[in-house]
């Protein structure tokens, strides 16, 4: 290593300037002094090559045998970034920190002249260019580096490159990194870059090592307890230090770990032992407890071997990386087996996903450059370019387009000419047409010049004709064109004049220009758009309704008042901007209402007329037959009828027209006239405001039928969905249960129904008269989920238990066949536990159909989560924040039910996506709290409060007032109180022995109050539900209880329970005490029943213990543990059973049938 006294010294005056190649001649003794190297090939990696340097950067694996560069940078002492170096290492001169370039001498060997570190925090000059080092919260000895480029232009190009980094707010402190913002590139470290990986911050990880250990050595004094900690060869030391000092433990190490904590600065603070006697806190290798990737596999053999050898009785270990971070699980998940337990700590030395983004949204660099990922090599990578657009509207994109445009400014354009004369004549007439009119606006604009004028402060000048040549016609054209190619389709021909004019018929200043005020400019169009839609609607004239319609808002350029307003519009208030527009076209429109403040001003004669923004209905036309043919299939449009104050003596007649028009757009019947009559009268004629009172009513029924409609005032709930709210064609599953002709009436509240009425009691609770749909139509999901607001808001079970019952009462009298599904969701099941069918999907698939349906984002909902905790309350929360004009198709119950059903059986490839359509279609179609409760559905979590057993005692409760409902109304609740707590008592064993409610609530429907609990017997091939055991003290207690009576008792086997069912057709299967096949867990089980059982046995039912056996020691029993190590089963695979026997221990026969 080089002297740092005469080499890398610098004071507070002078930066200290290096020379690679100087300084490499000197390492190798060379005579020479000059060294010249090949240029450097195009396929080298350009994550490892700092622009329009040599400086190679943890690219030492890519070394071949020449050499391109005599300047190489280590970023720290990781083996995969040093990787390729050796102690025959001759090929440069390695510049790294202090930290790094120690451990490269002592423990790689690396040769000291062939090293050079460099200070932190302190600009030295290599090559040329400015290098600075700062701290990259990584490993010992891990830095960034910082890199200054001079360019031909004498100005300069700032480069960072990360290596491995752990992004801290402590580094928007730093001078030297807040000196790089801006940066023209950074080179990130992407090891997790991915939404998944949001892993804490490194305290939180420690904390809980710490505690851990703490807490299991106290539980564990008499026990001797072994806790082995996982690191790298230089990595993790915070944890063993914070352990060492906060538990009062020394950390044993081996002696190579040693020698390295040394070369840290470690050896000295007696943390660290390699006398294992002094310690119970080990470190061991990265892999010893498991492998870590793809996913961690724990190694229970090799830890016991080590607990064994070793003399401990316990284990504990630690696994601490961002790898180990399972998002769907805790932070800190545990796997154990018998007295072992591994620890995944998701602490991490390098940025996850929220601080990578935080780190460039920091620095603003022009791009980013993956060093971390796949086919990372090559800049335009499909993976690389997917890594990147995790950052986008975190560079900086306006510098991006300048750089961008300036290529396109070339003095030669004889190309575009040689393309235009190829085209088709029809082209080109339409181009020379278009020629005309610019040469014509230009010639307007030009005229006008005098009456513009522009601010002093504003940075679009007026330009100077006088110093500026003004080009010939033919030239115009072809800048205009020019300019036209490099702007949004919105720009118009004036904004184009004038941006060309004011720069002096300069292209890029020009387009330069236009992106500084973008945001400004489409506020013209805009403001423009609204002055002129509101001017024709007051025109009135049919021919310019039809022409607007045709040439669509924006078209403005084909209007024939265009220039005039625009011209208008260009005048002082067009220019007046002094802030760069850093907005995305497709956020412009939501930005320019927010900002409503800083809306340029518009013309005084527009403000004047107080136009506003048209309303959709100004689209739309009265359909009638033009019978001038008398053909009478023709049709013409006329104009609807705008602003129009109709006085008393006209009210009948005009009335009649506006409800004709109204009955039109709503695609309504003759039955729904005197219902929009009342709308227009409390409207005072204006269609408008009765087609917003129209939709904005949540109760009423928007398909047109609106004969039992009744207006409420109380109503102010908007319809709320995504802009696509129409179900997939290419999904059938919402149409294949609807049978009626039309569609559109199913499901829809006719009236202006009470959501809280479920809520009242029983006996004033009216089934038919108080639901929101009629009678033979399909029962809508709103119905449950009105229902499931109300139930989730009661603490009480009396409560919850009257209002489910008041749900289901309607159900049963309007739609009966409703009723099954319903209790399936109510449940939050899809199928009887035994059939083994569940959705299989997680938050993740949820929340992205959430991001595809709200038109939201993965961060912005995860941050919702954060505050609520709840998917389903954050699902609400995104669907409040969207409207739509009409409300959308309804959920039914049984269509809900029905896709749930289809998600559960979609597998194989593709599968994922198809799950996702499915789920965005039914949130596309949710309406008030549908798409809390739907979403809770999907995610398994319905947090209602209601269980089977409060729901299908409210199903027996409805049944009865149902059947009873004469004497209900005669009476209170009170005469039925015996009948229904008998039913509720039956309906409940039934299911006891017959857990399948595809047979139950038929049965249940079919018998009435005449339900027994005997209605019902147990069936082969479903499993009962296990009867739970009381805990006791002790045999006194049992004694006492029994009070001196006769009883016996049984052996409690250390084993699994289980349900050995015999079917009508011969076959065995096998259950779980918690209903869960596992017949392909015990093969041999099968055969030794099959092999037991008598011929006359037709089917039965045998309740049983399976213990595991040890034949060859006695018939010895074995432990739960042992039994548990038996392999599950699969359709597709054998297990080995010679490994471990069972053998099934009879406690009962349950049904036997001869």
């Amino acid at each position: 290593m080089l002297p740092m006294s005469s080499q890398g010294t610098t004071t507070a005056t002078k930066t200290l300037a290096l020379d690679s190649t100087q300084l490499y001649l000197t390492a190798i003794d060379s005579s020479d002094s000059t060294l010249s190297f090949p240029s450097i090939p195009s396929s080298f990696p350009p994550s490892k090559l700092i622009p329009n340097t040599r400086f190679l950067v943890d690219s030492f694996r890519h070394s071949t045998t020449t050499t391109f560069s005599a300047a190489y940078f280590l970023s720290h002492f990781h083996s995969d970034h040093y990787s390729g170096l050796s102690p025959s290492w001759s090929k440069g001169i390695i510049f790294c920190s202090h930290l790094t370039s120690l451990l490269l001498i002592q423990t790689l060997k690396i040769p000291p002249h062939f090293v050079f570190p460099l200070p932190l925090n302190d600009p030295v000059v290599v090559d040329g260019c400015e290098v600075i080092l700062v701290d990259a919260n990584h490993c010992p000895g891990a830095v960034q580096f910082l890199f200054k480029v001079p360019t031909k232009n004498g100005s300069f190009e700032r480069y960072v490159h990360t290596g491995d980094c752990r992004y801290c707010n402590s580094m928007k402190l730093n001078s030297y990194l807040n000196d790089f913002v801006g940066c023209d590139a950074i080179f990130l470290d992407t090891t997790y870059c991915n939404p998944k990986f949001v892993f804490p911050s490194q305290e939180e990880p420690v904390d809980y090592v710490v505690s851990v250990v703490d807490r299991i050595g106290k539980e564990f004094k008499e026990k001797k307890v072994l806790f082995l900690v996982a690191t790298y060869v230089v990595g993790k030391e915070k944890i063993l230090v914070e352990v060492a000092r906060r538990c009062k433990r020394k950390i044993f190490v081996d002696g190579r770990k040693m020698e390295i904590l040394n070369v840290l600065g470690y050896g000295g603070d007696k943390v660290f032992t390699v006398d294992e006697s002094e310690s119970n806190v080990h470190v061991v290798g990265w892999n010893v407890l498991g492998e870590t990737w793809p996913y961690f596999r724990p190694n229970f053999v090799r830890m016991k071997e080590i607990m064994e050898e070793k003399g401990y009785e316990k284990i504990v270990g630690f696994v601490p990386t961002g790898w180990t971070y399972e998002i769907k699980r805790n932070k800190f998940v545990v796997r154990s087996k018998d007295s072992i337990e591994i620890h995944l700590v998701p602490y991490s030395e390098h940025s996850n996903y929220d601080e990578l983004r935080e780190y460039v949204k920091f620095l603003k660099p022009k791009k980013v450059i993956p060093t971390v990922g796949m086919d990372i090599e090559k800049l335009d990578s499909k993976h690389a370019d997917k890594l990147r657009r995790h950052f986008a509207g975190l560079v900086d994109e306006m510098a991006n387009k300048k750089d961008f445009l300036m290529g396109f400014h070339r003095g030669n354009y004889g190309g575009v000419e040689k393309v235009e004369m190829d085209a088709s004549p029809d082209l080109n007439e339409d181009k020379d047409m278009e020629r005309k009119q610019n040469i014509l606006e230009m010639k307007s604009v030009e005229s006008k010049n005098a009456d513009i004028t522009f601010n002093d402060s504003s940075p679009v000048q007026k330009p100077d004709l006088q110093d500026s040549a003004i080009p010939s016609e033919e030239e115009r054209e072809r800048i205009i064109e020019e300019l036209g190619d490099s702007l949004p389709r919105w720009v118009t021909r004036d904004q184009k004049l004038n941006l060309i004019s004011s720069s002096r018929w300069n292209v890029v200043e020009a387009v330069s220009n236009f992106y500084e005020h973008e945001n400004e400019l489409y506020e013209q169009i805009s403001a423009f758009r609204t002055s002129d839609s509101a001017s024709a609607a007051q025109a009135g004239s049919s021919d310019n309704s039809v022409s607007s319609l045709n040439s669509g808002p924006f078209r403005s350029s084909s209007h024939e008042g265009l220039i005039s307003h625009l011209s208008q519009a260009s005048k002082p208030s067009n220019f007046k901007l002094s802030v760069r527009s850093n907005i995305s076209p497709g956020k412009r429109k939501k930005s320019t209402e927010n900002k409503s403040n800083k809306k340029v001003k518009s013309n005084s004669k527009l403000e004047s007329s107080g136009s506003k923004q048209p309303m959709i209905t100004s689209f739309f036309g009265k359909v009638l037959v033009d019978d001038s043919k008398g053909g009478g299939t023709g049709l013409k449009i006329e104009e609807c009828p705008k602003d129009e104050i109709t006085l008393p003596g006209d009210l009948t007649k005009s009335y009649t027209e506006k409800i004709d028009q109204f009955i039109q757009i709503i695609n309504g019947n003759e039955s729904s006239r005197n219902y929009v009559a009342t709308l227009l009268e409390k409207t005072q004629g204006d269609i408008n405001r009765a087609l917003d009172t129209y939709y904005g009513n949540p109760e009423v029924n928007h398909d047109g039928n609106t004969e039992n409609m009744v207006f409420s005032s109380k109503s102010a709930q908007v319809w709320s969905c995504s802009n696509d709210c129409h179900v997939s064609k290419n999904e059938h599953a919402l149409e294949e249960s609807r049978s009626t002709p039309d569609s559109s009436l199913q499901g829809q509240p006719v009236e202006n129904v009470d959501v809280t009425l479920v809520s009242l009691p029983p006996d004033k609770y009216k089934p038919i008269e108080h639901a929101c749909w009629r009678s033979d139509q399909p029962a809508p999901y709103v119905h449950l989920a009105r229902t499931f607001d109300l139930v989730g808001s009661q603490r009480g079970k009396i409560k919850a238990t009257s209002m489910l019952c008041n749900m289901f009462r309607s159900l049963l009298a309007l739609s009966p066949q409703d009723v099954l599904p319903a209790v399936y969701l109510c449940t939050n099941k899809i199928a009887a536990d035994h059939e083994n069918i569940e959705l299989n999907i997680g938050g993740s698939l949820v929340t992205s159909a959430l991001e595809e349906a709200c038109g939201t984002n993965r961060s912005k909902i995860r941050d919702m989560y954060n505050d609520m905790g709840d998917l389903g309350d954050v699902a609400q929360a995104c669907r409040q924040t969207q409207t739509l004009l009409a409300p959308p198709r309804p959920l039914l119950i049984r269509d809900v039910y029905s896709v749930l059903r289809k998600i559960s059986v979609q597998t194989g490839s593709g599968s994922t996506m198809r799950k996702k359509n499915l789920i965005v279609n039914l949130i596309r179609s949710c309406r008030e709290k549908e798409m809390k409760f739907l979403v809770r559905t999907l995610v398994r979590n319905l947090r209602i409060g209601a269980m089977m057993k409060t729901v299908l005692p409210a199903l027996a409760q409805a049944v009865v007032m149902n059947s009873s409902r004469a004497l209900c109304h005669e009476g209170t609740a009170d005469c039925l109180k015996e009948k229904l707590q008998e039913l509720s008592t039956a309906v409940t064993e039934a299911y006891n022995v017959l857990p399948n409610l595809d047979l139950l609530v038929p049965s249940l429907m079919k018998e009435g109050i005449a339900f027994s609990s005997s209605t019902l017997s147990m069936v082969p091939g479903i499993p009962i539900k296990p009867m739970l055991a009381k805990i006791t003290n002790g045999v006194p207690e049992v004694l006492k209880l029994f009070q001196n009576k006769a009883f016996t008792c049984e052996y409690k086997y250390d084993g699994q329970r289980v349900q050995i069912h015999k079917l009508a057709n011969g076959a065995v299967r096998v259950f779980s005490r918690n209903g869960d096949e596992t017949t392909l867990r015990f093969p041999d089980l099968i055969n030794t029943i099959k092999e037991s059982a008598k011929p006359a046995a037709q089917t039965f039912i045998l309740d049983a213990e399976v213990v595991a056996i040890d034949r060859k020691n006695g018939q010895k029993l074995m432990s739960f543990q042992e039994l548990s190590s038996r392999e599950r089963g699969s359709k597709d695979s054998l297990i080995t059973v010679d490994k471990i026997k069972v053998q099934p221990l009879p406690h009962g026969m349950l049904q036997p049938r001869h």
